[in-house]
């Protein structure tokens, strides 16, 4: 009897030491999916800041290379030769013909700008701000997609699964807009107008 009470004893004792070290297993396996779940969160984490950073870089880039080009095309027109304006098409008067070669100059020099900042004339705006501005000068109401494609060619940048419903929430919950048909948003009234100035 008192050797069966020996192995029910070794017997227990080993069970226990299987129970004790199955616990410390399901322990370290626990902390381990705990920190595998943290690095796979910050990662996505990072990634997204990553895609956020690469998509500015690649902006920047994009409106440099613009300004580049600009910057060298009017430094050419700078370089106005005498034999440029006595080509021009008032031969008889020196006068008109320095003052069209100037008017032309900076028609092109106004068109070469409208075409740089058009590309960021909305940056730095909330969305509601922007789409002000853009009915204001627009004069009737516009749909919530054209609106985000001309908020979008204007330098915002509207991040989510469906951007243009997030433009559209953001024009309900201001009190300068109103919803004139399905997703079609004007500006309300003159008072609002005034203040936006």
């Amino acid at each position: 009897m008192q050797y069966s009470y020996a192995i029910m004893k070794a017997c227990f004792i080993e069970v226990m030491a299987k129970v004790l070290l199955m616990e410390e297993l399901k322990d370290i396996i626990g902390g381990l999916e705990q920190r595998i779940n943290a690095y796979k969160s910050k990662l996505q984490d990072l990634q997204r800041k990553k895609d956020k950073l690469e998509d500015e870089i690649n902006t920047i880039k994009k409106y440099l290379e613009l300004a580049e080009t600009l910057y060298r095309v009017e430094l050419d027109k700078a370089k106005i030769s005498p034999e440029d304006l006595s080509n021009s098409p008032f031969p008889d008067n020196k006068e008109k013909s320095s003052k069209h070669s100037i008017t032309v100059i900076a028609e092109t020099t106004e068109e070469a700008r409208d075409l740089l900042f058009g590309k960021s004339k909305y940056a730095g705006l909330s969305v509601p701000q922007a789409a002000f501005l853009l009915l204001k000068d627009k004069g009737k109401p516009m749909h919530a997609k054209e609106i985000f494609q001309k908020l979008i060619e204007g330098g915002i940048r509207i991040r989510g699964k469906t951007p243009v419903t997030s433009v559209s929430i953001s024009l309900n919950r201001d009190k300068r807009f109103k919803k004139v048909a399905p997703n079609t948003f004007d500006i309300t009234g003159e008072k609002f107008l005034e203040s936006a100035n």
